[in-house]
């Protein structure tokens, strides 16, 4: 069952933590949760992996859906920070004979712009609990369009995956932002609170050869430097976490066009190091417990249940509406939260935008992400030695 949370429509605020994609985008008062204005296709495919219980640990957490209505105008009046979309401005496809010209507008980019939906899907925001994210996301696949593609969007997007990395190892940085610190006033492409931001056409400028340094870039690394300490342990968290989903989608038959990797690390450097000390504190505490409660019952002791070690929230929305109103929040925490062990924020890698994904009984997995999902294991792994 979902997680009940509950806000005011009223409170809901521009999400400043976007790396690439539509605006939009809103945010609870908490931080805690994402409101992303989508459309029915992409609601339903969080609704149906209800039935695919192997995939939802490498998805955010779903908690239902809400209607915004005129409220979907909030983030754009906020002036969120997004960047730009995957898509360029498009003109009309004009065909024809001479005398008998159509002009075809039954598809035009985005560019970014907020879509034109009153729908909604509140997700886990995955980069609350950091203190200062990095994040990258990585738009998957050679082919990024679904089969009810208009045929000015296929041409369009092929263009794109030709002449960047998409079709030759089916993964491209869509965008990024990266923690720099305290920097000098002036510093160009700098924020005020210290990010440097990386729109779509960082990443289109790189080519299977030279890919890697856009992911130096993201983990703050000497070009052609091999990752050391903490940044190498985090890297190698990350492959596992690919492998992980790779074993999944592998077993599952699906089709998710345009879909992305969003990476999440914690960007401030002592916070990183200490995050680390502070894991391995738990865990040896953990494991004194276990080994007591052992003793305790003559080897039959409790197990701790590894989504409650690392504090995962394992409640899980179907086609239930999440709890948005306009009543104060009156519910209270659970008295088992008080057993929870929450572990520092490190790293989380999620799979993400399903507007374009559906299941396909019959037809075998997704090759079209898992080519990108490997390869982008590929260029981890040279990275971290």
């Amino acid at each position: 069952m979902a997680t009940e949370r509950s806000f005011r429509k009223s409170q809901l605020i521009a999400f400043d933590n976007v790396a690439a994609g539509h605006d939009g985008v809103l945010s609870d008062p908490s931080g805690e949760l994402v409101i992303k204005p989508c459309k029915q296709s992409e609601i339903d495919f969080y609704e149906s992996t209800s039935a695919h219980p192997d995939i939802i640990a490498h998805l955010p957490t779903f908690f239902g859906k809400i209607s915004l209505g005129a409220d979907t105008n909030a983030a754009q009046a906020a002036g969120a920070l997004v960047l730009p979309k995957e898509t360029d401005p498009e003109p009309p496809v004009i065909h024809g004979l001479p005398g008998t010209m159509v002009v075809e507008n039954a598809w035009a980019p985005s560019n970014g712009g907020r879509i034109h939906t009153d729908s909604a899907v509140v997700l886990e925001n995955v980069a609350a609990g950091f203190k200062k994210p990095n994040i990258l996301d990585v738009k998957l696949g050679a082919r990024l369009w679904a089969d009810d593609a208009p045929i000015a969007k296929r041409v369009k997007l092929d263009k794109v995956a030709e002449e960047t990395t998409s079709k030759p190892l089916g993964l491209r940085i869509a965008g990024m932002k990266t923690y720099q610190g305290k920097v000098s006033n002036g510093e160009g492409n700098i924020t005020h609170d210290g990010y440097r931001l990386y729109d779509k056409m960082y990443g289109r400028s790189f080519s299977a050869d030279t890919i890697a340094q856009g992911f130096e870039e993201y983990f703050q690394l000497t070009r052609g430097v091999k990752a050391k300490g903490v940044i190498r342990k985090t890297i190698k968290r990350f492959i596992e976490d690919l492998r992980a989903m790779e074993s999944v989608i592998k077993m599952e038959e699906s089709r998710m066009y345009s879909a992305s990797l969003l990476f999440v690390y914690e960007g401030d450097p002592q916070t990183l190091q200490d995050a680390f000390v502070t894991e391995r504190d738990i865990i040896a505490s953990l494991d004194r417990k276990m080994s007591f409660s052992d003793d305790a019952t003559n080897g039959n002791g409790a197990t701790i249940g590894d989504d409650r070690i690392k504090g995962n929230v394992t409640g899980f929305g179907t086609d239930a509406d999440a709890n948005v109103d306009d009543r104060d929040d009156e519910g209270g925490e659970d008295d088992d939260d008080d057993e929870e062990v929450k572990f520092p924020a490190i790293q989380s890698l999620k799979l993400i935008d399903f507007a374009h994904a559906e299941w396909t009984p019959g037809q075998g997995p997704d090759e079209n992400i898992l080519h990108g999902i490997r390869n982008t294991i590929k260029i981890l792994t040279s990275l971290a030695g």
